[in-house]
This record gives structure tokens, sequence and C-alpha cells, in this order.
């Protein structure tokens, strides 16, 4: 019915949307940041809670109506708080980006230190970045990665969190193929008095399936969005642990306040039962062994590219993501992306760890295996993929990757969008 509504009132629209699924279902989606929805999480989306203005939390509403947009909202707050094991959770930050300006409104004062993972390392704008809110209304110093491994070198963190003092200390990254230790990350927290907060955003769904480190014991507050390897709705989340309540027992209060009113109005409450959908499918047997595959598909697409001569930083992976380096294969990141999305593959440019090259142009791409695992591909389909992927970078030729389509359409049509 909405679509048939769709296509009378606005046909340019219903137009572009409907290209939009043809796109995605004859290509293969391979930035690790995306993945498939499922049709309830796109159904609560869709629904009449957009109407809705609920400005404040359950209970506490500065508008009437709410008795059912309350119920909505502790659902979803304790589908999360079940789900992954936390006391506390905010579920109304519309995205990452406001719901890591939270945990910055509740830990720090404008001008406080923050210690984050270097950008240009496999960081993320938002701990720290010059160009960012976090680097323009906080002191902010960054930790990298080791220049010949590509790992997190833990003993120069140390250092830099003992010399710089920080306040808050972010652990998570956008472009780090490799797990997290928390217990050390704890430790350098500790010595300097900083808050730990983990920002999973790209590994919530390995985390709750049981094949990435959890943060939990370990960390003061957690941050994630919703959708990357969780699969649900694009938005943001904020959790607090026991051990951010046992050091500071108003953080959980302090969050809430910096959500609404410090940094958004009325929350999207069809979000959010969108949300509260994605977490339910999360909590199901089904969803652990998905998470699982995930991994095994990444790491055979790691292994095959590997075989083909391919230069993987830190040399393969442990979760949902492999960053390429493309030098010695005389190609840029960004021609690179524009040749596979001839063929029918989807990634994203990327600057490699100490990239010599510009952001506009850098020396690698990141890819990962989330979305086309929804579709049911396995490590069969990696090799494939890999194939493909091998052929258009070394011939370097526009008309020929084009000519690579059909292998892909033929493979997405195998494995449709669910």
């Amino acid at each position: 019915m909405q679509k048939n509504n769709l296509k009378k009132g606005d046909k340019e629209i219903f137009g572009i949307i409907e290209a939009e699924r043809k796109r995605r279902e004859e290509t293969l989606e391979m930035i690790p940041s995306e993945n498939h929805t499922s049709p309830a999480v796109l159904e609560a989306m869709s629904s009449i809670l957009s109407d809705k203005y609920a400005e404040g939390y359950p209970g506490k509403r500065y508008y009437g109506g709410n008795e059912h947009i309350d119920e909505v909202e502790i659902l979803c707050q304790e589908r999360v708080k079940n789900l992954f094991n936390v006391p506390f959770a905010n579920v109304q930050p519309y995205s990452g980006s406001p719901a890591n300006m939270a945990v910055y409104f509740a830990c720090l004062k404008p001008g406080e230190r923050v210690l984050g993972m270097d950008l240009k390392c496999g960081g993320h704008l938002t701990h720290g970045w010059k160009v960012s809110f976090s680097g323009i209304y906080y002191e902010s110093s960054f930790y990298g990665v080791n220049e010949k491994t590509h790992l997190i070198d833990y003993e120069e963190v140390a250092e830099i969190a003992q010399k710089e003092k920080p306040k808050l200390i972010w652990v998570g990254g956008s472009a780090y193929p490799r797990d997290f230790d928390w217990k050390i990350f704890k430790k350098i927290a500790d010595e300097v008095g900083a808050y730990l907060a983990a920002d999973i955003a790209h590994v919530a769904g390995l985390i709750v399936s049981g094949v990435h480190s959890d943060p939990v014991p370990y960390v003061d507050i957690i941050t994630t969005t919703t959708h990357k390897t969780l699969r649900g709705p694009r938005g943001g989340l904020v959790m607090v642990t026991e051990e951010g309540l046992n050091k500071d027992s108003k953080i959980a209060t302090k969050i809430d306040k910096a959500v609404f009113p410090g940094l958004q109005g009325g929350p999207h409450e069809h979000q959010i039962a969108a949300k509260a959908v994605c977490f339910k499918e999360a909590s199901e047997p089904d969803f652990k062994s998905y998470g699982s595959k995930v991994v095994d598909n990444c790491k055979r697409l790691s292994d095959e590219l590997t075989k083909r001569g391919f230069d993987l930083i830190t040399g393969g992976t442990d979760n949902h993501l492999c960053l390429i380096d493309l030098r010695n294969k005389n190609m840029n990141g960004k021609r690179a992306e524009d040749l596979l999305e001839l063929s029918g593959i989807t990634v994203n440019k990327n600057a490699i760890p100490y990239d010599p090259a510009p952001p506009a142009k850098p020396s690698g791409i990141r890819i990962g295996t989330p979305a086309v695992t929804t579709r049911g591909m396995r490590e069969e389909e990696m090799i494939k993929v890999a194939e493909v992927i091998d052929k258009v970078i070394s011939f370097d030729d526009e008309d020929k990757a084009k000519k690579m389509r059909d292998d892909i359409n033929h493979l997405a049509k195998d494995f449709p969008i669910p």
C-alpha cells in the first residue's frame, strides 16, 4: 500500500528508490559499514511512530499522548541491556556521531583532554580529529599503529597517556582490521584516571555474536551505531557499564542530560522502534551464526586476496573488514573504487596507515563482508569475489571491468537480498 501511494503521489522519488533497489539487487555491497536490514526493521522505520513528538524520556515527556511511545522506548532499552549485559542504555541518539558527542558532554568540559586513535591509522573523526567538534572544542592527542606491523603498540599508548593525562580515552576505529585488548586499555585509563569509552560501531554485531572480544567488563561507556554489523536501522546508542557506574555514579544521568536537552530535541521514535526490532533479531540464535559467518567470510576473502598478491594491512583480519594497500598494484584507491563499481562491487577508497597519498586519492580500499553474508554468501562465494577483484585491478581497464559485471550480476541473483 505504501509503495502504491508513493508511486501515485511522487513518481520521481518512487523511480529513484526503485532504481536504487535494482542497483542493490544486481550488485554486491562490500563497504564494511553497510548492510541490508530486515523487512521488519524497514516496516518499523516507516510506521506511524514517525509522526509523534516525544521530547524527554519515558514517564517524563514534554508532550501528551506518549503512552505507547513510552512502551516502545522502554522495550528498546531493556532489549539493549539484555543483549549487551549492561545496566544502562540511552537509545535516543540519532546516529553514531551524536552518541559520541553525548559522551564528551557528559565526561568533559570544553578544552579538556581526550586521547583517541589517529584517523590516519584507522580511527574515527569524532575521536578528536581537528575538523570534528571533538578536535575543535577539546584538546586532543592520538595514538597510532606500528609503522611496520600496523598493529596498535600498547606500550606507546601508555606512554602517550602518561604524558598527555587525558580525561577520556577512546578505543575503536573505522578501518582497523584487528581485535582490541580492552584489558590493557583499562589499565592505561586507570593509571591516568581517565574515563574509558569503547566505540564499537563497526563490531557491535560481532561482539553480541561472540566472535569479537567484549569490552563490557573493562570500559566505562560504550557507544555504537545500530546499523553496520548489528544490521539495524541507521541510528546511535550509548551504554554505561557497571565499571562506569562504579567510577561515576552520576554518569548515566549525565549522559541522559547530554542527549536531551543537551544535543537533541524530540527523539525519532520510529527509529527507536526499528532499533528495538534489530535488538530482538540480534538476540536470536541464528544471529550468532551470522556473526561467525561474517568473520569466516572476511578471513577467507583476505586469504584469497593475499594469494593473488594483494598487500593487506596487518596481514589479514580478525573482524568484518580488510584494508588493502594497492601501491604494489600501481593503483590508487579512487581508481580501484571506480573500476570495482563498474564491475558491480561497491567498496570505498580509504587511507592506509602513514599514507603518502592525499585523502581524495588514497593508497587503499576498505572492503567488508556484512552485507554479502546477510544475502547468504559463504566462503565459496568469497573465492569468486576475490577472483573478480583481482581481474578488475589487474586489467585496469573500464571496458573490461564492465564485462565482469555479468559475473557479479549472476552471483547477486543467486543470493537475493532478504
